[in-house]
């Protein structure tokens, strides 16, 4: 009896610390659906419409809390223009000093009726190289070997050309001013209520939709968006992590915490180091 109800006590701590397991994501930005934002800025009329499709609940496209505090984060846009070329970044403030960005996308303008856009995940939230383009198949057929009566049907992926979407076409327009948002940390448009995040899993089958028509890509497609922004990127010294297998760093004024962890989510070990006082903070901050 007692070697039953010990076999039955070890499977039920087993299945309990998978469910919990299950409910993380492999990485942090898992919890913000790249494809639901492509579709939100595909409709959007500006980048102030944009912004507050992000920051609805019933648009399935946000789940992120960064800063742990229970609460969903708002998510900011502010565009980077050097001439035909748009890099439009999606932030948040973790506190009110820190911000960090989740993502942009890319524009660049293609010929006089022609655009494309890429969206890529920042490297401190997902996978390292992760772009997310529309995806468009187009098929063609041809007569079959051996007969008139067998045909084969052949797709192949194009490059979408995004220059008819209400928000491109508004970012080009002449009477266009490079859009930032106004809103910061303690300071949100009073319509903006957070939510409670939502279950790994159920944000997962909520986003669903999203990745129908948007499709991941292995290559940087707009180059010449990525070096503008890049030097302006924001990067929180607080709490982020990529996944279960790879460190987690708190920080404050006076040392710095680093917790590894092993691929279960387990800490393998914890490390505290004074923090350097001459150290200049470069990243992070407002605008």
């Amino acid at each position: 009896m007692k070697k039953t109800t010990t076999l039955l006590l070890i499977l039920l701590a087993s299945t309990v610390g998978f469910s919990q397991e299950g409910e993380k994501p492999d990485n942090t930005g898992d919890n913000f659906s790249l494809e639901g934002a492509l579709a939100l800025f595909k409709k959007s009329n500006s980048l102030e419409e944009f912004e507050k499709l992000l920051n609805e609940e019933n648009n399935n496209v946000n789940n992120l809390d960064l800063n742990d505090d229970n609460d969903i984060d708002y998510i900011i846009v502010d565009d980077i223009r050097e001439g035909d070329i748009h890099a439009i970044v999606l932030s948040t403030y973790i506190d009110d000093k820190e911000k960090q960005d989740i993502a942009i996308i890319g524009i660049e303008k293609t010929g006089n009726e022609s655009a494309t856009l890429q969206i890529e995940g920042d490297a401190d939230l997902y996978v390292e190289n992760t772009f997310i383009e529309p995806n468009e198949v187009v098929e063609s057929s041809t007569g079959g070997k051996g007969g008139p009566s067998i045909s084969e049907i052949t797709t192949k992926q194009v490059i979408v050309n995004v220059w008819f979407w209400p928000s491109v076409r508004f970012l080009y327009a002449p009477t266009y001013v490079v859009w930032h948002s106004p809103w910061r940390w303690g300071f949100y448009p009073k319509w903006w209520r957070p939510w409670r995040p939502y279950k790994y899993h159920v944000f997962y089958n909520r986003c669903s939709p999203h990745r129908v028509h948007y499709h991941s890509v292995p290559a940087r497609r707009v180059v010449v968006a990525h070096k503008i922004y890049a030097p302006r990127r924001n990067h929180s010294n607080l709490v982020i992590h990529n996944n279960r297998r790879t460190t987690v760093v708190k920080s404050n004024n006076r040392k710095t915490t680093v917790v590894t962890k092993n691929k279960r989510g387990e800490v393998k070990a914890v490390r505290v180091k004074k923090s350097n006082p001459n150290r200049v903070r470069t990243s992070g901050g407002r605008r």
